[in-house]
């Protein structure tokens, strides 16, 4: 069963969608701790204000979802699925993110280089310095295009499988072991969203 975490602030009905067109017919949109625990994969998709996220400690998600994390269950967070994975965001700096990655996300400067920046950063860009070993991302080349939506970046580190460039670089993809994220919409990201959702179908 793949569990589709619904904290209000989901693209839910595409994610879905996109997860059904690939074969998977196991898929169950919940709100509860107990189908975390008994989940075999499980998505966080993402929209909308880091605030929203304080609905998963409020229901329990949070402790379910670290004990099956830790036992090894693929994870897939999506746009502020993957900020939450994190310390936390300047976006809302009193709701606490999971913290299994280090580092805070932040807000993109107002400009970057001498020029203007424009937020949110809406649109097609790529990924690129694609991890060799990430398994998420198998099959993707650098340079590959994929279409985000957002004003708060994850930044790089060691558990960056992939950056994207604008105003300088940011985490576009994050894995370790079995925990990723994506900071693009792989529903809305054609033919290479579509392959990232399915090497995470196939983990």
């Amino acid at each position: 069963m793949i569990a589709v975490i619904d904290y209000k602030a989901g693209n839910l009905t595409s994610v879905v969608k996109a997860l059904r067109f690939l074969g998977a017919d196991d898929v169950v949109v919940t709100q509860s701790p107990q189908d975390v625990l008994g989940a075999d994969k499980i998505v966080l998709p993402g929209v909308g204000h880091f605030r929203a996220t304080q609905l998963l400690h409020e229901l329990g998600l949070s402790e379910a979802l670290k004990s099956a994390l830790g036992e090894g269950v693929p994870f897939l967070g999506i746009c502020v699925g993957l900020q939450w994975l994190y310390e936390g965001s300047t976006e809302s700096p009193d709701t606490q993110g999971l913290g299994w990655f280090a580092g805070e996300c932040e807000r993109f400067p107002a400009a970057f280089e001498g020029e203007e920046l424009k937020a949110p950063h809406v649109g097609w860009n790529s990924l690129e310095a694609i991890r060799g070993d990430s398994r998420l991302l198998k099959g993707v080349e650098a340079g590959s295009f994929v279409y985000y939506t957002h004003s708060w970046r994850a930044p790089v580190s060691a558990d960056t499988a992939a950056e994207t460039l604008y105003g300088g670089a940011f985490t576009g993809v994050v894995e370790r072991g079995n925990v990723m994220g994506v900071q693009f919409h792989p529903e809305k990201s054609a033919e290479t969203g579509l392959l990232v959702l399915r090497n995470f179908l196939e983990l």
